[in-house]
């Protein structure tokens, strides 16, 4: 029997949270998983593409709809492209519509270029953002079968899914890249894109650069709090820089109390949200890539990036953190 590993944080140090919210967060789980599908007259009306300029006896077109509902539904069932089709072939058979369910050598060829709509929860407001990164494997062999065979396993591939979530757990921007990316400088273009601008910001040592802390004060208009744990190699910025203001601040402070009592002052904890959505995502969705083609791996990101929205919006747990008596 393996022996379990042991948390490296002493234990009087750990923070407990109690969730609050369990009536409300219960039943938001529950819908998740109620299969109750239906199509409105909008949607039947719009499911196939205008007929400007197709012969007769043509091929069938598909609408932009019609391809994202049946790519969702296969994201949300783990369902392989012939399924799919069988799928909503039965749903559509089922409601008694008029509607022929695309084929699943239209679904391969549109999924590397159909427009996935944006994610299901914008904000105006300023938003805490937390930025973090995982792998998702996409081809190859896995660690059993190389292990078993003795392989060499170097046909195995994978790609970098980048996220960035909301204080309230929300996706609001996502990057699928090649596994060698740099961290920061995808996390540069994320903050870029993002609409609302940031007032706080969260992330692991890796985003430790310049670029991060220019980005996140173009964003804020230099009033945002940013808070990555500097390197432990890092000292203060000579000349003094204002970027690297909150940079420097955090150094000196390690030096006097420790990184660990700076982690707990600065709120550093917070990174787990990032940590959180990881999870999810390879929980819920899985943590390999179906498509084999570039363009259709990443809009089958961001479509299951907007399923796990569409997921949240039905319930989020609320927490706070238990004070010992």
């Amino acid at each position: 029997m393996a022996a379990r590993t042991k948390s490296k944080v002493t234990p009087k140090y750990k923070t407990r949270f109690r969730v609050t919210n369990w009536r409300e967060y219960e039943a938001g789980l529950r819908n998740r998983g109620d299969i109750t599908v239906w199509f409105d007259e909008a949607a039947v009306d719009a499911w196939n593409a205008p007929s400007v300029g197709r012969r007769p006896g043509g091929k069938q077109l598909y609408s932009n709809l019609a391809i994202i509902t049946a790519l969702t539904l296969r994201t949300v069932f783990h369902l392989a492209l012939r399924q799919t089709e069988g799928f909503v072939a039965s749903l559509i058979r089922m409601m008694k519509m008029d509607l022929r369910a695309p084929d699943h050598t239209t679904l391969s060829r549109r999924s590397s270029t159909v427009v996935v709509p944006s994610l299901a929860k914008t904000r105006s407001g300023p938003i805490h953002l937390v930025i973090d990164s995982t792998g998702l494997k996409m081809l190859g062999d896995g660690e059993w079968h190389a292990h078993k065979h003795k392989t060499s396993n170097k046909r195995r591939s994978w790609r970098k899914l980048h996220l960035g979530v909301d204080g309230d757990g929300f996706i609001v921007a996502s990057e699928l890249t090649s596994r060698g990316a740099d961290d920061a400088t995808v996390g540069v273009t994320m903050i870029e894109k993002l609409a609302a601008p940031i007032e706080r910001f969260t992330a692991d040592g890796a985003y430790d650069t310049r670029g991060i802390y220019e980005a996140v004060a173009a964003s804020s208009g230099a009033r945002a709090t940013i808070v990555v744990p500097p390197r432990k190699t890092a000292s203060p910025s000579k000349p003094a820089a204002a970027v690297f203001r909150q940079r420097d601040d955090a150094i000196k402070r390690i030096a006097e109390v420790g990184r660990r009592q700076w982690r707990k002052e600065a709120g550093a904890h917070q990174q787990a949200r990032g940590a959180n959505a990881m999870f999810r995502y390879k929980r819920l969705i899985g943590d390999s890539l179906r498509a084999k083609k570039t363009e259709a791996q990443s809009r089958e990101a961001r479509i299951a990036v907007w399923v796990l929205n569409r997921m949240a919006e039905l319930g989020m747990p609320k927490s706070e953190a238990v004070v010992a008596a």
